[in-house]
């Protein structure tokens, strides 16, 4: 059989996701890292407030930021999608409306630090409660993964499909939720629905760094990743590196991070506040410096999580059960964590100046920990 010629240009290299944000007409922010408070953004009609693409240079393949300004007393238009979505607010009060295929109804009030998920392919509203001030959201979505899947815009906001099982318990839209304790950096909690990141309780994680303490989210049943973490005060984590796609957002104190590569003699820095996201890129090493004399909290949300991990790579980093994933091991041992004796002198060094130009006493010999 003779193959007939194709005239028509070759069509490679797509990407569906990057089209349909310029269809859009979204603006986009890039860099390393990224001030929401202080991003452009404009009206986006879809949603009927003003929003903006966060594409900082860590996001990886399969995930994005959506930045939502809700001008003061605004509300979005209904939305329904075929992507999974974690909503950190990082400034401003408001409550969010969800109305399921099945005629059930939830909704809660926001305020600054609230986190929550959208069940997948929910109908819902987010409304401004403040007639004066602008309320600002920082949403994590799975949005460039479904593109590349489907690469069909309307399959993805046009599905009437119900995810029944993604709704949860009633108490998962108050703050209420399920805790399982495995063992120290593992341990998560089941909600839809975190009012506070500030006040939530935290389980100490020693093994990333002296007073250090985290907590998993599974939030909506959904393929979404969420944690909040802190670091004790005159104190830092330990270097460590992952996949790409974990925005980083500070939610209490301030501080800053170095990044580097393996081999590389010179570190990248980005300094952070309350406001502040970055991702690191994928198997960039970095390290989180605390530089307030109080905790610092920080959150982290990607797609992929303990329940669902998408790939055997990110189940390597997680461990199960029985293990605690290459995260918290040592490089030395074949896992992805740089231990205090084995680093870099010079990161100590620098952070003795930052915590003298800070006024802030070290606090190891506190927790026992000798570098």
């Amino acid at each position: 059989m003779e193959l007939k010629e194709n005239r028509k240009p070759a069509r490679l290299g797509l990407d569906p996701y990057a089209e349909w944000v310029a269809r859009e007409g979204l603006i986009v922010h890039e860099g390393i890292s990224c001030e929401l408070l202080a991003v452009e953004t404009k009206h986006w009609p879809r949603l009927g407030v003003n929003g903006a693409a966060i594409h900082l240079r860590g996001r990886g393949d399969f995930c994005n930021l959506f930045l939502i300004d809700l001008p003061p007393g605004a509300s979005t238009e209904p939305q329904r999608h075929l992507y999974e979505e974690v909503m950190y607010v990082v400034d401003g009060r408001g409550s969010c409306e969800l109305e399921f295929a099945d005629g059930r109804k939830h909704s809660f009030e926001w305020q600054p630090n609230s986190l929550f998920a959208i069940p997948l392919n929910a109908t819902y509203r987010l409304h401004n409660g403040d007639g004066r001030k602008r309320a600002v959201i920082g949403s994590t979505t799975s949005l460039p993964l479904m593109m590349k899947i489907f690469h069909h815009e309307k399959f993805i906001f046009d599905n009437p499909y119900f995810f029944q099982d993604r709704i949860g318990e009633d108490d998962y839209y108050n703050g209420g939720g399920d805790l399982t304790s495995i063992r120290s950096g593992w341990n998560f909690w089941e909600t839809n629905f975190i009012p506070d990141l500030a006040a939530i309780d935290l389980h100490s994680w020693s093994e990333r760094g002296p007073g250090s303490s985290n907590i998993v989210f599974l939030l909506a049943d959904s393929n979404m990743h969420a944690h909040c973490a802190e670091i004790a005060p005159g104190t830092y984590k330990k270097a460590h590196r992952h996949l790409a796609g974990r925005h980083v957002f500070t939610v209490t104190g301030k501080g800053y991070s170095l990044l580097w590569f393996e081999g590389e003699t010179e570190f990248s820095r980005v300094d952070w506040k309350p406001g502040v996201v970055f991702p690191p890129i994928e198997q960039q090493f970095h390290q989180h410096f605390v530089t307030s004399a109080e905790p610092s909290r920080y959150m982290a949300t990607g797609v992929s999580n303990v329940r669902y991990p998408l790939t055997t790579a990110q189940l390597r980093l997680q461990g199960n059960e029985s293990g605690q994933g290459a995260l918290a091991t040592s490089v030395k041992e074949g896992g992805d964590q740089i231990e205090y004796a084995d680093q870099d002198p010079r990161i100590h060094e620098i952070w003795l100046e930052e915590m003298k130009k800070n006024g802030v006493t070290p606090q190891f010999e506190k927790y026992a920990t000798k570098l």
